[in-house]
């Protein structure tokens, strides 16, 4: 593997340990853990996608990178 391969490797694998931990019950997805977990898992794997110059999941990490920014900003929002 790559150096590309391995920062997209690391990315999904954020976003798969997030989704696992909500599905067994130890974080929600209001939870930082989540919500951080989602960001630099997104981050990483769009990052890679840009590498790779391979659009189709450029625009989906993109927007699941964007969503978990405006959801982890809500989140610090609401506890101030």
């Amino acid at each position: 593997m790559n150096f590309i391969d391995w920062i997209g490797f690391l990315g999904v694998f954020q976003i798969l340990l997030a989704y696992c931990l909500n599905v067994i019950g130890k974080i929600t997805n209001k939870h930082i853990a989540f919500i951080s977990l989602n960001l630099v898992g997104a981050s990483m794997a769009c990052l890679a996608s840009v590498l790779l110059n391979y659009w189709p999941f450029i625009i989906l990490e993109a927007v699941w990178a964007l969503v978990s920014l405006y959801s982890l900003l809500k989140l610090k929002k609401s506890s101030l």
